[in-house]
């Protein structure tokens, strides 16, 4: 046994790559997993559910937390002319979801470890199923370092399990980010929450 996590940077445990099929953007497409990442087996319940909600992305987007890459792929096809960065601190996650992008033919993608970024972009849209099982500290102090970078206008999507703390961090949200920002619940599907966070233009 290993105590690797999905947030584990470098996983211990062999590096077994494998060729899943999954629904992503209303088709069954072919992607490669592997052991040591999040949700290996298939398309996760909350992101399945984030990506029945959310609107069709626009401008520059962001995927906080890509894992093998669904968010980022589906982001990528429906705005092909837009630039998606999906970050990771898995560096497996981030192998998998270069090698995916490159597998769909999507030119526009973008994926590395957060310090990867330049510091200085904005994000349009944001789209994310956060790593909640961090623990509280950690997940606050990362959302913190990308929230604040939404350009005006921008749109984050977000989508927590509500038996893991969605209303609690629905107010910790509003607590912290400016007055003038909204945090709202979009949805509630399957035992998970859809919320929204919008930065004034």
């Amino acid at each position: 046994m290993t105590s690797d996590h999905y947030f584990t940077a470098s996983p211990a445990s062999a590096d077994e790559r494998r060729t899943i099929e999954v629904e992503l953007n209303g088709s069954l497409r072919k992607v490669q997993t592997a052991s040591g990442i999040f949700s290996p087996a298939g398309l996760d319940k909350g992101t399945a559910v984030l990506l029945q909600y959310v609107p069709t992305p626009r401008g520059r987007i962001l995927d906080i937390g890509c894992g093998w890459g669904p968010i980022t792929l589906t982001a990528a096809e429906q705005s092909p002319d837009s630039e998606v960065y999906g970050v990771d601190v898995n560096e497996r996650s981030i192998d998998l979801a270069r090698l995916n992008a490159t597998a769909f033919g999507l030119s526009n993608v973008v994926v590395g470890s957060p310090d990867s970024i330049d510091p200085s972009l904005q994000f349009d849209t944001i789209w994310s199923n956060p790593p909640i099982r961090i623990g509280k500290d950690a997940l606050h102090e990362l959302l913190m370092l990308w929230l604040p970078r939404l350009a005006p206008g921008g749109e984050a999507w977000m989508v927590v399990q509500k038996n893991l703390g969605s209303d609690s961090l629905q107010k910790w949200l509003v607590a912290q980010l400016p007055s003038a920002w909204k945090v709202t619940r979009e949805a509630t599907s399957k035992a998970f929450r859809v919320l929204k966070v919008s930065r004034p233009a």
